[in-house]
Order: C-alpha cells, then sequence, then structure tokens
C-alpha cells in the first residue's frame, strides 16, 4: 500500500527532517489542566498527593497528570515525598511526571498546614476556576518565595515514549537552560495571573502546555551526553534519523532491511544502535506507535470506521489491525472506543 498519503486522506505522513519530539507530544494529547501562583512566606509546607488521588476531579478525561512547579522568586526545598529533598532556586524548575507525591517547603522541616482530603478539594476548586489564581500560603517569616504551578494531561497509554523517558523527578536548575523563550513564558503567565482579564483561562491553559513543552526541550538538551534512553537517542545521529523516518511516515510498509537502506546503516548496526537508545527493536517500536496514532484517531469525533483506522496506521486488514490492537492495548479496538471514545 502507499503509506505516503497526507493527513487529508486519513493516514499519517510528513516530510524528511520530521520533528519527532514535536510529533509524540502532539499525539499523546497533552492538555492543560490548570496555572496559578503561590505566594508563601516562611514557614510553609505545599504539597500534593499522588496523581491518581486528584486526577478524576481535575480532568477526568485524561489518562495522566503531569506537575510541575517554577520558581520564579526567592528559594525553597522541594522533592518526592519520603525522599531526600533538594534545594531550589529562583528560576529553577522541578517537574513530576509519573504522578507521584510530593512537596515544596520553606525550612525543609516545616509542617503541611492540610491533610489529603483538603489537598484533593484545593486542586478540584483550583481547576474549575473557582479560586483565585494567586494562593497565600505559610506564616508571617522574612523569606518570601513564590512559584508557579502547572498541571497537565496526557496519554499514558498504549505509548508514551517522552513519558517513559523521563525520571521520577526532574531539577531544572537555571544554570543548564537557555532561558530567554522560558523566561518570556514566564513573565507571559504572571502577567496573566497578577491582572486577569477575559479569556485568561484559556492563555493559561495553552501557556501550561507551552512551558511543559519548553522544560521537556531544556531537558532534553542536557541529555546530550546520556548513553541511553529514547530522549538520548534525539541526540544519536544514526538513531534519530530512523525515529523521523518511522514518525514520517508510520504507516508505510516498513522492514528493517528497507528501514537500514534509508538510514543509511546495515541492519544490524541500525537493530543493535536503535534496541540500545530505545530498548526495543526499531520495529516493535513503529507497532507500538501505530497503536498510539490508532487510540487517536479512534477518539476523535466523527466515529471513523476500524479499517479505515487500520489503513491509516499501516495495516492492510481490519483483522490484522485488530489483532495487533488487542495485543498491544489488551482490548479490541472498538471496545477502546466505547472506553474512551468522545
Amino acid at each position: 500500500m502507499n503509506a505516503d498519503h497526507d493527513q487529508a486522506s486519513g493516514s499519517f505522513a510528513a516530510p524528511s527532517g520530521f520533528d519527532v519530539l514535536s510529533d509524540v507530544l502532539r499525539c499523546v494529547r497533552l492538555t492543560g489542566s490548570m496555572l496559578f501562583l503561590v505566594d508563601a512566606r516562611s514557614p510553609w509546607m505545599s504539597w500534593a498527593p499522588n496523581a491518581e488521588a486528584f486526577r478524576r476531579v481535575v480532568l477526568p478525561r485524561s489518562q495522566h497528570l503531569i506537575s510541575y512547579h517554577i520558581v520564579t522568586q526567592g528559594g525553597c526545598w522541594a522533592g518526592l515525598r519520603d525522599a531526600p529533598c533538594e534545594r531550589f532556586e529562583t528560576g529553577d524548575v522541578l517537574v513530576v511526571p509519573h504522578g507521584d507525591a510530593y512537596y515544596l517547603a520553606d525550612p525543609p522541616g516545616a509542617q503541611a498546614a492540610y491533610g489529603p482530603d483538603e489537598a484533593v478539594a484545593f486542586l478540584r476548586s483550583m481547576a474549575a476556576g473557582e479560586l483565585p489564581s494567586i494562593v497565600r500560603e505559610g506564616g508571617d517569616g522574612a523569606e518570601r518565595t513564590q512559584f508557579i504551578c502547572g498541571f497537565l494531561g496526557c496519554d499514558l497509554r498504549p505509548f508514551n515514549p517522552v513519558l517513559d523517558a523521563l525520571p521520577a523527578m526532574i531539577h531544572l536548575r537555571t544554570a543548564a537552560q537557555s532561558t530567554d523563550r522560558m523566561r518570556h513564558l514566564i513573565d507571559f503567565a504572571l502577567c496573566e495571573l497578577r491582572k486577569p482579564s477575559p479569556g485568561g483561562q484559556g492563555v493559561l491553559l495553552r501557556l501550561v502546555e507551552l512551558m511543559f513543552v519548553e522544560v521537556v526541550r531544556r531537558h532534553l538538551e542536557t541529555m546530550a551526553g546520556a548513553k541511553a534512553g529514547w530522549l538520548a537517542g534525539l541526540h544519536d545521529p544514526l538513531v534519530a534519523r530512523t525515529l523521523s523516518l518511522l514518525h514520517g511516515a508510520p504507516a508505510r510498509h516498513w522492514t528493517l532491511d528497507g528501514l537500514a537502506a534509508q538510514a543509511c546503516s546495515s541492519r544490524s548496526v541500525l537493530a543493535e544502535r536503535f534496541a540500545h537508545f530505545v530498548g526495543q527493536p526499531p520495529m516493535q517500536y513503529l507497532t507500538q506507535w501505530r497503536m498510539q496514532l490508532a487510540t487517536r484517531l479512534l477518539a476523535e469525533p466523527g466515529l471513523r470506521k476500524v479499517a479505515a483506522v487500520a489503513e491509516a496506521v499501516g495495516y492492510e486488514s481490519e483483522a490484522a489491525f485488530s489483532r495487533a490492537f488487542k495485543r498491544c492495548v489488551g482490548m479490541a479496538p472498538g471496545a477502546w472506543r466505547l472506553r474512551n471514545g468522545t
């Protein structure tokens, strides 16, 4: 079959030099949930439980919640619950990609003023727009800290290679960043938070997504010397070229030989290098990515037929696609659509 149709004809295709990171972030459906500013005076502690405790009340249609925090003034201590804390200074970013419980505090031994139920109730009200965009916390100490809190949803299943590649916690220091783009986003966010105006909620939700994407880009820059991992693979010329080919034309009838020829490599070198960085063979990766694309199509309004979805992601028969989908996702395409479709 011809797999280089454009998206108007129903399949996924792209030119050479394809932006793999943008493709993944688009297809895992990043969705802004809320953005607010905390103005804290010592002693204080701000914390959140495991994201599954509040995901359904904050963004029920998303499979997963990611949180990040950007210190805009002062400093504090932060970390995952029951793990050693780290010092954060102005401009530092804390990202909790996998939904673990975490905290920010100053001093590090400060006690929380609320429990799990209160934390969930607060986040529910904030997501519903029922609370002011600036939250005051803490006591009457001289030390003052301000930080932006952002939450967004995304797909977790069947395949999110960016999320899979991120550690439990990211501490992105100001010194490790090319700060111009992030600084502009932060200034824009602070302006919207401090001076609300009509349309502001929509702006803030888009800023949640943009700021997270910029954080991922900055984290990617720090991975240049890493020896393994999907993000590190984007720095390896052969692996990056291979990922660009697969993401640029996922519906093509790829074989390992054909992929190696397009990537200007031998079959054995490509297989070894791709598995070293990505953790699985290229064809297995392609199958998982096709299933992620398929779930996106199945969830779109319009009830596209399963056969059309199968063709769009590179399967010549609905039966073959359905078997592959069930192996990867754990249920048939029609059942998945009933559970997750819009």
